[in-house]
């Protein structure tokens, strides 16, 4: 199929890039934009929006970009912060009583307390009851003392700063994004799916063993036991799934447009999300070192992995969202077909040469998932 959207004529490679990587990505197809010099320069989509490959993505399709998720639910606790509801400093237990590890609100939004994996076998069925899910992580011991070090909560971050939103402010983490973020900023991303977004949203394919175990590989321990419990969130027949889509698991299931992911941080980048105070606080470093549950160095803001080139945050498939500071641009990228971040790299550099900005050398490691 032929890639559809915009692209400014500067960036035909741009276009043609993501023709190539659509010409060999078997499955659903991917979306990429860009803005640079306070333009959407770059809104190209294509290829298919479900495993059966009949139905054609289109403008408004909305693919689950995994931990792409996560600035959009931080973003949520950092405008209570800017409101004085809450405070990065105080612990845990002043919001959420009985929450057992001794975090502070800084130590969670920055990857810092340590509550990662689940001791006690849990169902999938856990995904979608809110309540209890979060009992189980206030009563989790957590994996090293906060603060001492950092790790990615693949699977709970969403929740724990949810629950800090939803104690704090009254709302769901979902509805507080649709009516103070997404909502008056029209950024088309969503935690939990109605009736009719469920309609644009795109299948997720190439879940399998083969690319899970690759995926593993090299990781430390406590990856799998970040990952599996509970277990479903890389099986297609429940990420694919009505309850799954409808659920609010804000670490891994927002769904929206590669449009909305790079609005997003070019929003971030001119202010109207958040004070400059605060973002700066945000896109801070506040750990830097090696991953406790991927293995490799990396640095944490509040919510957004950080690195020499800027600030973003990359999912698990090779989803990502970011803007790079030096190059003044903000991009993201969305797919169906889960894969490497090669198609990623390819399309970063193509605009990077359309901007004549050195092209980025392969990474060692890739973006935080």
């Amino acid at each position: 199929m032929e890639v559809q959207g915009h692209a400014d004529a500067r960036f035909g490679p741009v276009r043609d890039c993501l023709a190539e990587i659509l010409g060999t990505q078997p499955g659903t197809g991917a979306a990429f934009a860009a803005w640079y010099d306070g333009r959407r320069v770059v809104d190209l989509w294509g290829g298919y929006a479900d495993a059966a490959r009949r139905r054609p993505w289109e403008a408004g399709s909305v693919a689950q970009p995994y931990s792409v998720s996560k600035p959009f639910a931080a973003i949520c606790a950092l405008r209570l912060v800017e409101a004085g509801q809450l405070d990065l400093d105080a612990p845990v237990q002043r919001y959420w009583p009985g929450f057992r590890a001794p975090a502070t609100v800084r130590h969670v939004l920055s990857h810092q307390a340590g509550v990662v994996m689940l001791d006690q076998p849990a169902p999938t069925s856990a995904f979608y009851d809110w309540n209890h899910l979060c009992d189980l992580l206030a009563a989790q011991e957590p994996s090293w003392e906060p603060g001492t070090a950092h790790g990615e909560s693949p699977l709970f971050y969403g929740h724990l700063v949810g629950e800090l939103v939803r104690r704090t402010d009254g709302r769901s983490i979902g509805r507080f994004l649709r009516e103070e973020i997404c909502g008056p900023a029209g950024l088309d991303f969503a935690f939990g799916l109605g009736t009719s977004e469920q309609a644009r949203a795109v299948d997720l394919t190439g879940l399998d063993d083969a690319f899970e175990a690759a995926a593993a590989s090299g990781r430390p321990p406590l990856y799998r036991l970040a990952m599996t419990n509970p277990p479903g969130a890389h099986d297609s027949a429940v990420v694919n799934s009505a309850p799954w889509r409808a659920a609010e698991i804000p670490a891994i299931n927002g769904h929206g447009t590669a449009r909305a992911v790079a609005d997003f941080y070019q929003a971030l980048s001119a202010g109207s999300l958040l004070s400059p105070g605060m973002l700066a606080e945000a896109i801070t470093p506040h750990c830097t070192g090696p991953d406790r549950v991927f293995g490799h160095d990396n640095s944490w803001g509040l919510g957004f992995g950080i690195d020499d080139d800027g600030y973003g945050m990359g999912g698990h498939g090779g989803n990502y969202g970011g803007i790079c500071t030096a190059g003044g641009y903000a991009i993201g990228f969305v797919t169906g077909h889960v894969g490497s971040f090669d198609r990623l790299e390819a399309l970063d550099n193509a605009l990077r040469r359309c901007l004549g900005i050195p092209a980025i050398p392969a990474a060692t490691d890739p973006p935080a998932p």
